[in-house]
């Protein structure tokens, strides 16, 4: 699997990087929103994890720039959005689109990198 993680957080971005590579994905990891939409437009991926609030932009806005290339359906399947900021807004903006939503902290690190890759059974 082709995983691309847009996280600002170093930290953050670095263990998923890891934990995914040690799931068997090939992951390409950003920490700019704008860096993402140029990877997006000139590469393939299977799924898009995406930080909410970047520095340069919000995941929403790489969504809309998506939307050229991807369908709505491929959008939903591709994209979860990242968060620590949850709000009403935040969770009706992502139904919009409807992508994924995973807060953070995550609760479990292990089910998080599951949940990514698409075992949501496995622990």
């Amino acid at each position: 699997m082709k995983i691309l993680v847009i996280e600002d957080e170093i930290l953050i971005q670095k263990s998923l990087q890891k934990l995914l590579e040690l799931k068997g994905c090939s992951v390409t990891a950003t920490s700019m929103g704008r860096e993402a939409i140029q990877l997006i437009q000139n590469n393939s991926y299977d799924r898009i994890i995406c930080d909410l609030m970047l520095q340069d932009i919000t995941g929403f806005d790489i969504i809309e720039e998506s939307k050229s290339l991807y369908s709505s359906h491929e959008i939903a399947e591709k994209f979860i959005i990242i968060t620590a900021y949850s709000s009403p807004q935040v969770i009706e903006n992502a139904q919009k689109y409807s992508c994924k939503i995973l807060n953070k902290p995550f609760e479990d690190i292990h089910s998080a990198i599951n949940f990514f890759i698409g075992n949501k059974d496995e622990k």
